[in-house]
């Protein structure tokens, strides 16, 4: 009789342990199932927000960086926050501006942004007040033309001054002065190989740099090279007053302040790449563009005698173009280490750099 119970009690231990291990079995495979629905759903979420898993970042086909000469394939992009960008590049006349629109231009359908050129009156760097505040309140309440570059030749705006929530991004370029003049200075007479046919306001007038400098001309007088601080200062008075020094100091303090990053001319293709590493909701593909397109050189003055070096010593004992020289090796310096916190050099190659930040010790749990 005890071996009966006991075999009973043996057998229904058994049964126990069999419903029990049958019933951990399907639940294995139901949370397998929720598990694997999940991960579809994050791949989904993934996908549609442009984000690249871990596994893929880290793995040695796609290492996160990319080559100051040629951008990667995939950019990764940073969510819908990006749609409601505004980007501002108020571009400074000579400095390769035509170029880097281009880019702009030729990217905006790809990238699903818009791009809208500011044409003011008689080529007006400064708006009257009324203008300023209309401008203000356009672009930040377009709502239908986000995200979007808008670019024109005006001087710098500081939209906090107006009331508004938000305040567009501000990016720009620069070029070395006396570069930037030669180039003008000639321009005006010979036009360039965008627009071989215009006439230009100077046509027939043969007259050398040289030729104007000896003789101490109106059209390359000092005050000619006063152009790109006044673009940077802002729509103040004393902004465009020619060789003023609180000038060239607010437009320092904005370059820092108000401009998320300003380029130089003379490397434009090191511009592109830290604004596609930076912005690429609207860069991404800028670098392969720029090198294989054809909009790296746009605009060629058509003629330019090289000035000789005693012009180039007469302009640069010149107090105006010592102030602007002073501007164009600040940008140029912040420029470059700019470039040096974006990218590393790797095997003789600018690649760029990866994370040194992260979240962590986060509250309430």
């Amino acid at each position: 009789m005890k071996l009966f119970t006991w075999r009973m009690q043996n057998r229904q231990c058994g049964v126990v342990a069999a419903i029990v291990t049958i019933g951990s079995l399907m639940m294995c495979v139901h949370l397998f199932g929720e598990l694997k629905k999940l991960g579809s759903a994050v791949a989904q979420l993934q996908d549609e927000h442009g984000i690249k898993s871990r596994s893929s970042r880290n793995s040695p086909k796609s290492s996160g960086h990319r080559h100051l000469s040629a951008a990667k394939d995939q950019v990764e992009l940073t969510g819908h926050g990006d749609d409601d960008m505004v980007l501002i590049y108020n571009r400074v006349p000579k400095t390769g501006s035509t170029s880097f629109a281009g880019i702009a231009y030729d990217l905006c359908k790809v990238n699903h942004f818009n791009v809208i050129h500011v044409n003011t009156s008689k080529n007006a760097h400064v708006m009257s007040l009324s203008d300023q505040m209309k401008f203000v309140r356009n672009v930040t309440e377009w709502v239908e033309k986000k995200p979007v570059i808008y670019h024109g030749h005006t001087a710098f705006l500081d939209f906090s001054r107006f009331g508004v929530a938000s305040v567009p991004i501000y990016v720009n370029l620069i070029r070395d002065p006396l570069e930037r003049l030669v180039s003008y200075y000639y321009f005006v007479r010979y036009g360039d190989d965008f627009r071989p046919n215009l006439r230009r306001r100077k046509a027939g007038n043969t007259e050398t740099l040289d030729e104007c400098v000896e003789k101490g001309g109106n059209d390359c007088d000092p005050e000619h090279l006063w152009l790109q601080i006044p673009f940077f200062c802002g729509q103040d008075a004393m902004c465009w007053e020619p060789g003023n020094k609180w000038a060239l100091e607010m437009a320092k303090e904005n370059v820092l302040r108000h401009y998320l990053v300003v380029g130089i001319t003379e490397e434009l293709g090191d511009f592109v790449a830290v604004l596609e590493a930076v912005l690429p909701r609207f860069f991404r593909g800028a670098v392969k563009l720029f090198q294989e397109g054809t909009k790296s050189h746009l605009r060629r003055t058509s003629h330019k005698v090289p000035p000789k070096p005693e012009t180039l010593a007469k302009i640069q004992d010149s107090k105006i173009w010592k102030m602007e020289n002073e501007f164009y090796q600040f940008v140029r310096k912040q420029f470059r280490f700019v470039r040096s916190q974006t990218f590393q050099l790797v095997k003789g190659q600018y690649v760029e750099k990866s994370n040194r930040f992260h979240f962590e010790k986060i509250r309430p749990r």
